[in-house]
């Protein structure tokens, strides 16, 4: 299994209740029994796999020649929050990226993103890459995991972007749904692979934390906002 994408599809970061956060796609590889292959990156658009991401696939691997069962692409979320987002030129790049996994893997995942994203949210532009997104891979062939409606406090960091490590095992579940009902064998549940236990103090204590970061998250978007308007003014009376 070959990937390709941002920190979403990279992984790590903080336990949750004891589990690790772990890369969507290394839970879909896992499921699946397959050896696992990634160049994603931290902050990656879409840009960044075609001038980064695939001249490392062949630059690094021992087999470049190699075909693999299964091409990740999972990106967009930076690109779409960026402030010079422009959906034909994603577009244009997607297809570019799909296409290199297309002519390795024997299929191809991709994901639309969530809607409720962002703080402040992102809007109407995560249509725009969805729709994007999902021409490219109708074009291509490629199979598409939904995250459209992707939410909930134990899944999603208090950014409104990041996955938790439960997050991560939800998204790799939904995928190995997709590739189930595409024919492929999926040997093992990603959800039986992790133990923990909760107990009313440590659900009071994440809701805490949680509620704490959302703060930070909103206030730190409004000073942001704030930024914005007065060197607008600035500009304006320039």
């Amino acid at each position: 299994m070959l990937a390709f994408g941002d920190s979403i599809t990279n992984g790590g970061g903080e336990l949750q209740w004891g589990v690790a956060l772990q890369s969507w796609a290394l839970w879909v590889a896992r499921g699946l029994g397959l050896p696992f292959t990634t160049y994603a990156v931290d902050g990656a658009q879409v840009g960044d796999v075609l001038a980064v991401q695939i001249p490392a696939f062949g630059q690094r691997n021992a087999y470049r020649d190699a075909a693999y069962e299964l091409g990740c692409l999972y990106i967009g979320v930076n690109d779409v929050r960026a402030l010079d987002w422009d959906a034909a030129r994603f577009e244009e790049r997607f297809e570019l990226a799909l296409g290199f996994l297309a002519q390795r893997c024997d299929r191809m995942l991709t994901a639309t993103a969530p809607l409720d994203m962002g703080v402040p949210r992102v809007g109407a532009k995560m249509h725009e890459l969805n729709a994007a997104v999902e021409r490219v891979a109708a074009k291509l062939g490629a199979l598409v995991v939904d995250l459209r409606g992707f939410r909930a406090r134990n899944h999603v960091m208090a950014d409104r972007v990041h996955p938790t490590a439960f997050g991560q095992i939800a998204i790799a579940e939904r995928a190995l749904d997709v590739l189930e009902r595409d024919g492929m064998q999926v040997v093992v549940r990603p959800s039986t692979l992790v133990y923990y236990e909760i107990s009313r103090r440590d659900r009071l204590r994440g809701d805490a934390t949680y509620a704490y970061r959302s703060a930070k998250e909103w206030a730190k978007a409004a000073r942001m906002a704030v930024f914005a308007r007065y060197r607008s003014r600035r500009g304006s009376t320039g």
